[in-house]
C-alpha cells in the first residue's frame, strides 16, 4: 500500500472511526490504510464529505478549521484519539484549540528532503535533548508535538539526525531552513546520507583495544592549544591514542551513535545528540570548529586540519616528515639494543664543527623537541616524526631543508655496532635500515 492522498480511500469504521461522545477521531491500520499513513488534507476532506452526508455527524460541530492545505486547527473539543492516530498523519501540522479558543497543543509536520541509505533510522531531539526515533525508517514525514499549554515549549528547538553505521552522517536543524520558531504547519528539512568509504571496521572491532583508548573531552571554557607556534582556542579535545586519522574518525563516528555519555571529562554529553567532531575531505581529516586532535599517529600530521574557535580559515600543522628506522634481526633479538639519530652535517654555516663523528655532533629531535633515540625493544621498526618546516637545530636557515642523517644502533649480546646514512626529505616515506652483524665476542661475566 501507499500513502493515502485521496479521501475516497477512507471509510468510516474501517480506516477511520468517529466517537462523537468523546469527540475523538481514530485512524487504524486497516482496509486501505497502511503504516504509510494519510495526508492531513485527505483526512480533512474525508471529514467534510462525511459531515455532509452522515445525518449523525452533522448534529455535531465540525472538528476542523483549515489554515492551508498543510496547516489546520482542531476545534470544538475534538482531538485525535491516540498516538497511533497522530503517527499515521502525513504532510500536515495542527493546533488543538479548546472550546474557549485557547491553544492546548501544537504539532508540526516534519518532512525530510534528500535520499537516505536503506534502513536508515532517523531520530530527533528537542529542548530536553532526548533522542526519539521517528516511526518509520527512511525519509521522514511525521507530526511532532512542539507545544503543550502549561508544559513543554519546543517550538524553537528541533534537530534531526541520520546516523547509521557505515554511512556518512547527516544532521539538520531549524537554522538550516531559516526558521527560529515553528508553528502548526509543515517544515521541510534537508537530510541525505551516503556510504562512508572511510568506515571499514565493524562496531565489535572499533570497541576493542586500541581504538577504545581514544578519548573525547569536552571543556566548559576554551582551552589553548598550539599549532605551528601559534596559540588557538578550542573547547573539545580528542586524544587519538596514537592511532591513524581514519581509525580515530571511525571511533568518533561510533561514539556519536551511542545513547550514553561520551565525555571523558567531568561533564555529560550524549553521543547520539552531540554535534559531529570531524569529517574527511578526500584523505584529509578536518576537525569541526573548536575540536582539537592530539596524540595521533605521526604519519597523519600532514593530513589533519583544525578549525579553532573564531578562526576564519583552517589551520594545518607545519609539515612533518616521517622517518622509519628498520631494525635487523640481531638488534631485534638484543634486549639491550638502542638507536640514536644524528645530523650527518652541521650545515649551520658557523663552522662550529658539529658533524657526526665529532664530540659536538647533534642528536636529531622529533616534532616534540625530544631526541630521536631509544631502545629497540624487540621491535622490527620505529616511526619518528620530524618538524621539517620548523626544525632549526642546525640554524634558522636549515628549516624547510632536507636533512642528511646518520643513524646508529648498538646492542650487547647479539647486535654489533652499526651506522647507516640517510636523508629526511619533505616526505612521509623516509626509511633507514640498520642491519647489525651478529655479535660473537661480547662477554660480561
Amino acid at each position: 500500500m501507499a500513502l493515502i492522498i485521496d479521501p475516497d480511500q477512507l471509510n468510516q469504521n474501517t480506516e477511520l472511526t468517529f466517537d462523537t461522545t468523546n469527540k475523538t477521531i481514530q485512524l487504524s491500520v486497516a482496509g486501505n490504510l497502511s503504516n504509510d499513513g494519510v495526508t492531513l488534507q485527505a483526512l480533512y476532506s474525508f471529514c467534510k464529505e462525511e459531515w455532509k452526508t452522515d445525518s449523525a455527524l452533522i448534529k455535531h460541530p465540525f472538528p476542523f478549521v483549515p489554515i492551508t492545505n498543510e496547516a489546520f486547527e482542531i476545534i470544538e473539543g475534538w482531538d485525535f484519539k491516540d498516538a497511533t492516530t497522530k503517527n499515521l498523519i502525513r504532510t500536515g501540522g495542527w493546533s488543538r484549540v479548546d472550546t474557549n479558543g485557547v491553544t492546548q497543543e501544537m504539532y508540526a509536520g516534519i518532512v525530510t528532503l534528500g535520499s537516505l541509505e536503506t534502513g536508515t533510522q532517523v531520530y530527533f531531539a528537542q529542548s530536553a535533548g532526548t533522542p526519539t526515533d521517528v516511526e518509520l525508517t527512511g525519509a521522514v514525514n511525521q507530526a511532532v508535538l512542539i507545544y503543550t499549554n502549561g508544559g513543554t515549549d519546543d517550538r524553537a528547538d528541533l534537530t534531526l539526525f541520520a546516523r547509521k553505521q557505515g554511512d556518512k552522517f547527516a544532521q539538520s536543524t531549524l537554522s538550516d531552513i531559516g526558521v527560529t520558531t515553528m508553528g502548526a504547519q509543515v517544515y521541510r528539512f534537508p537530510l541525505a546520507t551516503s556510504a562512508d568509504l572511510k568506515i571499514t571496521l565493524g562496531d565489535t572491532t572499533i570497541n576493542t583495544s586500541p581504538y577504545n583508548g581514544i578519548t573525547i573531552t569536552y571543556h566548559s571554557s576554551p582551552i589553548a592549544r598550539t599549532i605551528g607556534g601559534v596559540s588557538y582556542n578550542f573547547n573539545v579535545e580528542v586524544d587519538g591514542n596514537g592511532q591513524s586519522a581514519q581509525a580515530i574518525y571511525e571511533r568518533l563516528q561510533y561514539e556519536l551513535r551511542l545513547n550514553s555519555d561520551i565525555d571523558d571529562g567531568s561533564g555529560t554529553i550524549t553521543g547520539k545528540t552531540a554535534d559531529e567532531l570531524a569529517f574527511f575531505l578526500g584523505d584529509t581529516l578536518k576537525m569541526r570548529e573548536g575540536v582539537f586532535l592530539t596524540n595521533f599517529n605521526p604519519t597523519a600530521t600532514n593530513n589533519i586540519l583544525h578549525d579553532p574557535i573564531g578562526a576564519s580559515f583552517d589551520i594545518a600543522f607545519p609539515f612533518t616528515a616521517s622517518l622509519q628506522i628498520q631494525f635487523g634481526t640481531n638488534l631485534q633479538n638484543d634486549n639491550a639494543a638502542v638507536y640514536r639519530v644524528f645530523f650527518t652535517n652541521d650545515d649551520s654555516g658557523d663552522n662550529t664543527g658539529r658533524d657526526f663523528g665529532t664530540s659536538t655532533a647533534i642528536t636529531v629531535q622529533d616534532d616534540t623537541s625530544t631526541d630521536m633515540s631509544g631502545s629497540v625493544g624487540g621491535a622490527s621498526s620505529v616511526t619518528l616524526a620530524f618538524d621539517y618546516d620548523g626544525n632549526t637545530q642546525r640554524g634558522n636557515a636549515s628549516a624547510g631543508q632536507d636533512a642528511e642523517i646518520t643513524v646508529v644502533g648498538l646492542g650487547l649480546e647479539t647486535g654489533q655496532y652499526v651506522a647507516a646514512e640517510g636523508t629526511i626529505s619533505r616526505s612521509t616515506s623516509n626509511v633507514v635500515t640498520l642491519v647489525s652483524s651478529l655479535e660473537r665476542n661480547y662477554q660480561n661475566n
